[in-house]
Order: C-alpha cells, then structure tokens, then sequence
C-alpha cells in the first residue's frame, strides 16, 4: 500500500514538473482552410448545401475557430451566406 502511494507521488512530481504539462490547455491541431486546401472548392450562394456547413442549427454563421477558415474566406463565406439568405436560400433563423 505504500508503494502505491509513493508511486502516485512521484507520477504527481513529474506532472508538476513537466513543462509542456498544462491540464486547462491542450495542444489542438490548427484547422486548415477547405477553401485554400482545395482549388476546386468555390462558395456559391446558391448551393444550400454548401452553404448549411457554415452555419449552425439556429442559423447564425459559425466562426473562424469552427468553420477552419482563413481570414479571407471567412469574410467570402459570411458574403454568401448574407446573399443566400437575402434570395431565402437559407433562413435568417431557426426557432
């Protein structure tokens, strides 16, 4: 029994010690941007589709840290959602 103790002690040591040990953050991998990833990929408003992955289930447009995008895509995307909403291709919201 006190071997365990001793061990969980020195596990405890380590971890304190540790520097790129931090328990409120962990190393996230950066998302990459679908749209400069893939050339062949273009927004178009008019695809509901495409435009339903960029906005979530209340209808709002979902940010940069959701969506992955770069800063220039993001304000395309936020454009084509804007006009798909303006044809009702989207709704402005979901109740």
């Amino acid at each position: 029994m006190a071997d365990k103790k001793q061990n969980n002690r020195r596990n405890n040591n380590n971890r304190n010690n540790d520097e790129d040990f931090n328990p409120k953050f962990r190393k996230v991998r950066k998302k990459v941007c679908a749209l400069c990833a893939n050339k062949d990929l273009v927004l178009d408003y008019k695809n509901a589709d495409q435009m339903k992955k960029f906005v979530n289930e209340k209808g709002k447009i979902l940010p940069r840290r959701a969506t992955g995008a770069c800063a220039k895509h993001q304000r395309d995307i936020t454009l084509a959602v804007k006009r798909a909403r303006h044809i009702a291709v989207l709704p402005y919201s979901q109740n």
